[in-house]
C-alpha cells in the first residue's frame, strides 16, 4: 500500500524518467513509450499526464514525432509541483483517519504523529527537484517499475 493515490505515484514515476529523458534529449518521449517501459496503463498515464500539462509542467505535441516534455528544466521543478496537481492537498493538510475537524481541538489517535510526519513530507516534496531523482536512476541501480521482477513471458512459456 502506497501513501500516495496510484495516479500521483504513476506520475512521479513518469515525471522522473521524462527527466532522465530530458537531460539526453531534447525531443518529446512519447507517452506509449513511457506507459510501456514503466508498467502503466496507456489511457490512464494520458489523463495524469494533461493534469501535469494543464499545471503547466508539460507540453504536449501530437503526431509521428509527438509526446511530452518538461515545459523548464528539472533542476526548477520541485516534487510538491507534481503531487498537489495530481493528489488532494488533504495529504499535506488533513487528518490522515480522514476526519473532518481534525485538529489541535479535537484531535484524532494518530494527530500528533501525523502532525510529525506530515511536516517531514511537505519538506521532502519541497526541497527534492526532478533533476536529482532523475540523475539517481543515471547509473541503473535503481528502478521505477516492477516489470523487471517479472519473469520473461519467452523463458516463462518454455518452463
Amino acid at each position: 500500500m502506497a501513501l500516495l493515490s496510484k495516479t500521483c505515484v504513476y506520475g512521479l514515476r513518469a515525471m522522473i524518467r521524462l527527466a532522465g529523458h530530458t537531460a539526453t534529449s531534447e525531443q518529446p518521449l512519447p507517452i506509449r513509450s513511457i506507459a510501456d517501459e514503466l508498467g502503466i496503463p496507456f489511457h490512464f498515464l494520458t489523463k495524469i499526464l494533461q493534469k501535469l500539462t494543464q499545471a503547466g509542467i508539460l507540453e504536449s505535441t501530437r503526431g509521428a514525432a509527438g509526446g511530452v516534455r518538461l515545459t523548464r528544466p528539472a533542476a526548477s521543478i520541485r516534487l510538491v509541483e507534481l503531487v498537489l496537481p495530481l493528489d488532494d492537498e488533504h495529504l499535506l493538510e488533513g487528518c490522515v483517519l480522514g476526519l473532518s475537524g481534525c485538529g489541535e481541538q479535537k484531535p484524532c489517535p494518530l494527530h500528533a504523529a501525523w502532525t510529525v510526519e506530515r511536516k517531514r513530507l511537505k519538506a521532502l516534496f519541497e526541497e527534492t527537484r526532478l533533476d536529482s531523482l532523475a540523475a539517481r536512476m543515471a547509473d541503473g541501480t535503481l528502478r521505477l517499475s516492477d516489470l523487471s521482477d517479472q519473469p520473461d513471458k519467452k523463458t516463462a512459456g518454455a518452463a
